[in-house]
């Protein structure tokens, strides 16, 4: 974008890129309907998570993408998908043995997106649950929610995980009981303490002494490298920081929100707002990251509705920048093909390469949903 577009240019662009969602993710879901995809093979979504793996932590984006369009349009297709979807998803949270801190990612686009739109009692019952597993994880030596279940990883924490808490402070809500939002804020505290950066950058992980909560080690995780920039694990801080904001009015974490939102968007302004997979890593090969971008828009989105007004531009023409260079670049609309947004990364070392991921999508969709204001606030 060469020249700063006008308030009429911009809304007739997300007017458009609207209509071409909606024909998208009318065809997927007669094709997908209550399946669980993760990424397209050779142009369609033919492996059903919910017969691969159950416990995958991204299974529940599809159902927020289905909850976010019956929102937006009212059609009952989507609301019977999603209901599909979540019902699926009982035969994971009855073996919570096999679940880890992303119940939130799991369960809040699904259950509780359910229960926030219809009232229904058992998608609460299955939020609740969930809400427990999370809680549980919780080590009150070190101030952390465990990540993952593995024996060498008692002591790992990861930036991901703040976009997991909502489900705790929705929890406090609900049952008036602060339990919840409580290990939420103080997880958040440990995260900003031991994972955000001087500079406004993070780490993906922490390792973490179990007993004391001293930070141990600092790996790459799924960036480039020790003390790399992955551009998702930025987003999420982003985002995730933003939300804790939005749940508990703490200032501190607002201030870390738009910490790491100025890091990021001094970077990507870099790459004419397309997002590389890692900030900080070799200038070749070119890694890209769509789903970094789409997540990022959405917690600027986050930010600047929280800010004053003369502070309100620079997140929300980051956000704008950032979701158009993408659209332009990245996306596929061919109604008869599943997914958005090209050139996602799920890892800077993965062997799979540049391709589409369900998350993109869902974040792309939250946050175009939410500059027309037709998204329901699923966090």
């Amino acid at each position: 974008m060469a020249r700063q577009e006008s308030k009429e240019e911009r809304q007739k662009w997300l007017e458009e890129v609207y209509g071409k969602i909606c024909a998208k993710m009318s065809a997927e879901c007669d094709r997908v309907g209550d399946k669980i995809p993760y990424v397209p093979e050779n142009g369609r979504y033919t492996t059903d998570w919910g017969e691969k793996d159950i416990f995958w932590w991204t299974n529940g984006f599809w159902g927020g993408m289905l909850w976010q369009m019956y929102h937006a349009t009212g059609d009952e297709k989507y609301r019977k998908a999603a209901e599909g979807v979540e019902k699926r998803m009982d035969t994971a949270l009855a073996d919570i043995g096999k679940l880890y801190h992303d119940v939130g990612f799991m369960w809040l686009h699904t259950a509780v997106a359910d229960y926030r739109l219809t009232g229904s009692e058992e998608a609460k019952k299955r939020g609740v649950n969930a809400a427990n597993v999370l809680a549980a994880r919780f080590n009150p030596l070190g101030n952390f929610i465990r990540a993952w279940n593995g024996d060498n990883q008692v002591g790992w924490i990861i930036i991901d995980c703040l976009m997991n808490l909502p489900i705790l402070y929705w929890m406090s809500e609900e049952s008036k009981d602060p339990r919840f939002a409580a290990i939420a804020k103080i997880h958040v505290d440990t995260a900003i303490d031991k994972l955000l950066r001087p500079d406004g950058s993070c780490n993906h992980i922490g390792i973490l002494d179990p007993l004391t909560g001293e930070l141990l080690e600092a790996p790459g995780g799924q960036g480039y490298g020790e003390n790399s920039a992955w551009s998702r694990g930025q987003s999420w801080a982003v985002y995730g920081f933003a939300l804790s904001y939005h749940h508990t009015g703490e200032a501190r974490y607002l201030d870390a929100a738009k910490k790491v939102a100025h890091y990021f968007l001094a970077n990507v302004a870099m790459n004419d707002y397309l997002p590389l997979c890692d900030f900080r890593s070799p200038q070749e090969p070119v890694y890209y990251d769509s789903t970094a971008g789409a997540c990022a828009a959405c917690g600027l989105l986050e930010i600047a509705s929280f800010v004053p007004e003369h502070e309100k531009r620079l997140y929300e023409e980051g956000a704008y920048r950032i979701l158009r260079a993408m659209e332009e670049n990245f996306a596929n609309w061919n109604p008869e093909e599943d997914a958005i947004l090209e050139m996602g990364k799920a890892a800077y070392h993965s062997d799979a390469g540049q391709e589409a991921i369900i998350y993109g999508d869902y974040f792309f969709i939250e946050a175009i949903l939410r500059l027309l204001h037709k998204d329901c606030f699923l966090w």
